[in-house]
This record gives C-alpha cells, structure tokens and sequence, in this order.
C-alpha cells in the first residue's frame, strides 16, 4: 500500500515536472517569438527608412541634359514650388513651370543649342517687347524695374491698380493689345513681340495658344497663383528676373518681404488667437470667402490670427474661394474678432454703414460691435511684391492697442 502511494506520488511529481517544463518551455519559444517580431519589426522600420530616402534621392530632380551645355547649378527657391530654373555655361538658363513646360533662355548674341528637344521653347534675350496677359505679374515685374520691358497689355489703363503700369499707358510707352481670349495679332507681331506671358484662362481658349506659337511668339503661362504660401507668389519675381538678367535685384526686392514674415514670426505675440472673417458680398447677396489653404487664409495664419469660417474645404488652387448664403456665414462668422472686407471686386468701402447696406445681419456681428471692420484696397491682388507687407498689417490690425489707427499699407478702418 506504501508503495503504490510513492508510486503514484512519483507519477504525480514526473506529470507536474512536465507541466513546469511545458510551460517553461511555451514561454521560452514566446519569448523567442516576441524577440524575433521585434527584430523583424526593426528590419521592416529600417527598410522603409531607406527605401524612402532611396526614393527620395530617385525623385530628386535631374538637370536635363542639354546638347553642348554643362550644367552649373540651380537656383535656391525658399517658398515657391511651381517653377524651378537651372543654370547652365555661358548664360543659358532653363525654366520649368509645372504643368506648363520648359523653356531656355539663350543670351544675346548666342543661338539655341543644335538638337534640343522640341517640348523646350526658346526665348531669346533681350526682351523689350513682352505682351503681358497675366496680371498678377505686373507688380513682379515692377518690383525688378523690369516694367519697360513690357510693350503690350491684356489689360487697358482703366484696369490697372499699379500706377507704373498705368503711367506707362498714359505715356504710350505700353499699349493694349486686346484680353487674353482676343489679342490683336496684327499688332503683336507689328511691335516683335517676343514672349507672351499668358494666365492660366489661356486654356480655355487653346487656339490663341496656337496661333502666337505659328507666329513664333513663345507663350508662358503664370501660375503664381498656384502657390500655396503667400511668399511663394512673390518668389515667382526670381522667374521673370531671369528673362531680363536682373537676379541681384530680385533677390534684394524678395529679402525685404522675408524679412518682414521673420519679423512677424519671431514677434512675442505672433500667435493672437483672434479670429478673422476676410470676405465679399456678391451682387446676388451670397457671401463669397476663401477656402482654408489659400494664400490670403494663409497669409491670416502667419500673421497670428484664425481664419474663419473654418470648415470652407480645402484649396484645390483652381477655385480658391467658394459661396455661401448669407444666413450660413452668419452660423459661422458671427463671432469673428475681426472683419477684413475684400473690396478688389465691388468697390472699396468707407463707412460701416457702407457695409451695413450690403446685409444688415452684418449689425449682429462681434466685429462690427466692436469697431474692428476693415477694407483693403483695390489694388490687394494685384500688388503681389508685397506680400510680406500684407502680413505685416494684418498682424499690426491683430495687436494694436491705438484705437486711433485706421489706416495701413493695403487696408484701412471702416468707422
């Protein structure tokens, strides 16, 4: 009897030995697979690290080869991403503008490389006769004193905003030339235009396209407006200083509106926590604003206020506004610090009651209730040299403690 207890006492033992070492064994081989995932975890986290930074390095632009030209270096962008230019020796230059082409610039007195492929167009320097279309250029070409270099206007004086290019068409050193959609081609080629410097809305009328390029007339299209950062527009300065050979002067226009952002940036109240409305009324009573992501919501942020409304979508660069119903913005704006009234459409204001005029639902705004309504001038969207400076008022709106103060650069104070 003793010894069938031992024995099945042993038996007892041997089968919890077994257990002990199973389970010793089951934690072992989870270890050792805990161990191995993290290994592996580390092999794929490394691998991905690469294969992005090898990727990167594949999508890192290439400077086309161009026959009997050496490559020198590229220019040094800050904010802009819708053009690139590459230097080459003896002066040429290559322009690339996405989504829109390339093309080389060639120095006086020299020719087009032998063998360039046919998608790259030639402008040849000098350029005195320029027809331009896109108006947000002006001020770009302004601000390099290149204005003389432009002969022909897709604007006429009366739609001018600049008053460069408007002294210029008083003097008749510019003339019109017809809009975008129905240039005079008689007279272009009479005054040797040689670039037409088009907006995006060519595309809607490709044949005009066509037609300066069977004149021979190469034809650029501005997509400044594209840019994302409000700097980035004024960058594009940098773009047309390469046609005139004007890149120091460009550089020196372009710090002063850097510095200006660094000053904003580095500012002890660069983030306010007010928010801003920046808006019109159309003539059908819908509230147009702009969507969030645009340049001037953008140029809100930087300057340290909170654009609303903010549920608008996001900037698709295409439409970069959108309209609402009066009754929607009120749910949305109402309570708005701020009032920025975008008058480059309908007209400058200069009372509230002005405004009041437009939807007397605007009396419930906290804006309106406070005093704190301004208008921009006409000139706002042409003038985009100074975007820095529209930065810099926006941010002296936001933190001003003088009441006395209603006038600045591109707004001033409806009372």
């Amino acid at each position: 009897m003793t010894r069938n207890c031992e024995g099945t006492e042993q038996l007892q033992t041997k089968k919890e030995t077994i257990i002990k070492m199973k389970n010793i064994i089951k934690k072992q081989q989870k270890t050792i697979f805990i161990g191995f995932m993290s290994v592996a975890l580390f092999i794929i986290c490394i691998c991905t690290v690469c294969t992005a930074y090898a990727a990167d390095k594949d999508n890192a632009k290439t400077p086309v080869d161009i026959p009997g030209l050496t490559y020198d270096h590229s220019m040094e962008l800050s904010y802009a991403e819708e053009f690139s230019v590459d230097y080459y020796n003896d002066g040429y230059a290559l322009i690339t503008i996405d989504q829109e082409g390339q093309f080389l610039v060639v120095p006086e007195g020299k020719k087009a490389p032998k063998g360039l492929e046919k998608d790259i167009t030639v402008i040849q320097q000098p350029l005195n006769n320029i027809y331009l279309v896109a108006t947000s250029a002006m001020d770009l070409f302004r601000a390099i004193d290149g204005i003389d270099s432009i002969r022909l206007s897709g604007t006429q004086e009366n739609g001018w905003y600049i008053q460069e290019a408007k002294d210029a068409m008083e003097s008749g050193k510019m003339i019109y030339a017809g809009k975008y959609n129905a240039p005079d081609y008689e007279l272009i080629l009479d005054e040797g235009c040689g670039l037409a410097i088009e907006s995006t809305m060519i595309h809607h009328n490709p044949e005009v396209e066509e037609k300066l390029e069977q004149f021979g007339i190469p034809v650029m299209v501005e997509r400044s407006s594209y840019e994302s950062h409000p700097l980035g527009r004024t960058e594009w300065m940098k773009l047309y200083a390469v046609l005139l050979g004007k890149e120091d002067v460009a550089e020196k226009a372009f710090k002063e509106q850097t510095d200006k952002l660094d000053k904003v940036l580095t500012s002890d109240d660069k983030d306010t926590g007010k928010t801003v409305a920046f808006f019109y009324i159309n003539s059908t009573g819908a509230v147009n604003v702009r969507k969030n992501g645009d340049y001037v919501s953008n140029m809100i942020e930087l300057a340290g206020g909170k654009y609303v409304p903010e549920d608008t979508g996001e900037s698709d660069n295409a439409l970069s506004t959108m309209n609402m119903q009066m009754e929607e913005f009120y749910a949305k704006a109402k309570d708005a610090d701020y009032i920025i009234y975008n008058s480059t459409i309908d007209g400058e204001l200069s009372t509230i009651d002005e405004l009041l005029a437009k939807s007397n639902l605007l009396a419930d705004f906290k804006a309106v209730k406070d005093g704190n309504v301004w208008c921009t001038g006409k000139n706002l969207f042409q003038e985009t040299t100074e975007l820095g400076t529209m930065i810099e008022d926006i941010h002296t709106i936001l933190t001003t403690d003088d009441d006395s103060l209603d006038e600045l650069a591109y707004m001033h104070k409806l009372k």
